[in-house]
């Protein structure tokens, strides 16, 4: 039997145990919590570490949008800076440049539209076949504009050409400066007036209502020099006028004449209207010293023009036509040049006709015929009598986008009678042409074009060796030239550009 005080003992020890291993479960209990607490607090730091770093990349994020959308800003700025810049400068350019032989494979040199007795006069024939110069002009502008809408231009040009062939030709040519002048438009002084799109302009310049008969070479009117004035001032819904004084100096090889400075200078005045469709131009000329050297040499002069610029080929045909009839007296006897010549009488008298157009004759066939006839007298020397006309045809055959066949005949009727010579005959000038386009649909002045060619010339032999001051070509040549017999072939190739 198992004493009570052994139980007692069993009992309490028990029970001791017992609250042992409590407190033990309890203990691992806590400080598994206090585990979880340290693991969550280890999680907390590394969350709030990455939310730091997170928004540390947020604001360079901000900070580098802003620099973007700054840098974009500035630039737009000057990607539209640059926009006007571009957008303020032009250039365009005139060019030519070919080469000439006769049948002989002896190069030609100096020929041109202005070949014949009749070119001192400025009868020029069809110039296709006949160009065998390298002449070019680069044309530049700077524009301008405030905010109230005034507009301003400055112009320049250089021109150089030579009838070498060579690549390097700086002892043989001239670059020269053929414009540089300034343009103010839309000025708000002038609103409400007459003048309120009228064009002010000063400096050296081409006069810019000039216009030209291409096939010739020619100009009907070219005014040009250095000096002043204004564009289309607007007189009446119907009527444009202009207005210019241009200064030129007439070239002398000697200009002293006992010590006094003789070099001609002439001014030029000028209106210049277009009333609807038709232009009257009316021009007067003075150069005072001019018959200080030459006492009969004329000292004023005045000119007249009055031309219909049609919309249309003679009111036929779609295209455009252009005929007028210009006069000249003393210093206007140059109906062309304007001021241009010192060498004429007082009594010096020119008339000249012109009419060109151009029209399709089908979708592939263009055609442009040109006339230009002149009588003058009394122009160099007393009793002096000049007549001479020419007639020219070119035409065009787009064989193909690229391909088309260019045809030219001229003719040229010549009634001189000098002082000191005289002669009476034809100029016959054919011209075949095959041409290479960038777009043969791009109308008859498209360029650029790429020319070979063929020309036969022909004239009448009386016209051999004539002269207007007695000093005869020893080689008894024809017109400007040194052709002598009746006939010549000349063989070629030439590039035309402008744009």
């Amino acid at each position: 039997m198992i004493k009570k005080t052994t139980i007692a003992l069993a009992l309490t020890m028990a029970f001791c145990g017992t609250a042992s291993a409590a407190d033990n479960a309890a203990a691992r209990q806590v400080q598994a919590l206090e585990e979880r607490i340290a693991k969550l607090e280890q999680l907390l730091q590394a969350v709030k570490s990455e939310a730091q770093q997170a928004g540390e990349v947020a604001r360079k994020a901000d900070s580098t949008a802003s620099e973007a959308k700054a840098a974009s800003t500035t630039q737009a700025a000057l990607t539209e800076k640059a926009a006007e810049t571009a957008g303020s400068f032009e250039f365009g350019a005139y060019a030519r440049s070919g080469t000439l032989s006769g049948s002989d494979q002896f190069t030609v040199e100096g020929v041109g539209p202005y070949i014949t007795p009749a070119a001192r006069l400025g009868g020029a024939v069809g110039r296709l076949g006949l160009e065998s110069d390298t002449y070019v002009e680069a044309k530049m502008a700077r524009r301008f504009q405030t905010a109230d809408g005034t507009t301003g231009v400055f112009h320049f040009m250089l021109a150089d050409g030579t009838n070498s062939n060579n690549d390097w030709t700086a002892g043989e040519n001239g670059v020269n400066v053929r414009h540089v002048f300034a343009e103010l438009g839309n000025l708000a002084a002038f609103k409400g007036t007459a003048f309120e799109g009228a064009t002010l302009w000063a400096g050296k310049r081409f006069d810019k209502k000039n216009f030209d008969i291409h096939f010739l070479d020619s100009d009907v009117v070219f005014l040009a020099g250095t000096g002043a004035g204004f564009y289309d001032a607007q007189v009446t819904p119907d009527w444009k006028t202009s207005f210019s004084v241009y200064g030129r100096d007439f070239v002398v090889d000697d200009q002293t004449t006992n010590g006094v400075d003789v070099r001609g200078k002439s001014y030029i005045a000028t209106s210049n209207n277009y009333i609807g469709d038709w232009q009257v131009m009316l021009s007067g000329m003075r150069a005072k010293q001019n018959d200080v050297r030459y006492p009969e040499r004329a000292t004023t002069g005045y000119h007249g023009l009055l031309a219909y610029h049609a919309p249309s080929f003679y009111g036929v045909a779609n295209g455009f036509s252009k005929t007028g009839v210009l006069y000249g007296n003393g210093l206007g006897a140059q109906v062309k040049v304007l001021g241009g010549q010192g060498s004429l009488l007082d009594d010096a008298e020119a008339v000249r006709v012109f009419t060109m157009g151009v029209t399709d004759l089908n979708a592939n066939w263009k055609i442009a015929p040109a006339l230009m006839a002149e009588v003058s007298k009394d122009r160099f020397n007393k009793g002096d009598d000049y007549k001479w006309a020419t007639a020219n045809v070119r035409l065009v055959n787009s064989i193909n986008q690229n391909f088309a066949m260019t045809y030219e005949g001229s003719v040229q009727y010549m009634d001189l009678d000098s002082t000191f010579s005289s002669a009476s005959g034809n100029f016959y000038k054919l011209t075949v042409a095959p041409t290479f386009k960038l777009d043969t649909g791009g109308g008859f002045f498209a360029r650029p074009e790429l020319r070979l060619f063929a020309s036969y010339l022909a004239w009448d032999k009386d016209l051999n060796g004539f002269s207007y001051d007695g000093a005869q070509d020893p080689s008894g040549g024809f017109g400007n030239t040194r052709f002598n017999d009746d006939s010549k072939w000349l063989l070629g190739a030439q590039m035309e550009v402008w744009f």
